[in-house]
């Protein structure tokens, strides 16, 4: 068999299935975490979220963290993504619980996207 990517990974381009479980690190490389999942406008299908999986033991009692899409950096020496995020900036940051989903708003948004200091660029 050739040494080939698989179809659901070129070069540039990757499926989510594939993001959810990355890593998450800090620039420290401190590990903050996994991709639980990626949140993607429907109409115009640019990804808006990386919801960080944080805390718990095997998923059980783990927080949900959305970042801002924009905020992460896929670093290949890392083999997953970096976010300047402390690990002390997520002890207040926007989070929920698997019980307690959000409905991702545009006030919700404004909400987490400023938290971080980023400019909310939809609606």
């Amino acid at each position: 068999m050739a040494d080939t990517l698989e179809t659901n990974e070129t070069h540039r381009l990757i499926a989510s299935d594939k993001v959810e479980g990355t890593k998450v690190y800090n620039p420290q490389g401190e590990k903050l975490g996994t991709v639980a999942n990626v949140m993607i406008d429907k109409r115009s299908g640019k990804s808006e979220y990386a919801v960080l999986e944080f805390g718990g033991l095997f998923g059980l009692g783990s927080d949900h963290y959305p970042l801002p899409w924009d905020m992460l950096t896929y670093d290949t020496d890392q083999g997953g993504y970096v976010v300047d995020v402390a690990k002390e900036q997520l002890v207040d940051a926007p989070r929920y619980g698997t019980d307690n989903v959000p409905e991702y708003t545009d006030d919700y948004g404004r909400g987490v996207y400023g938290y971080y200091g980023v400019t909310y660029p939809f609606i």
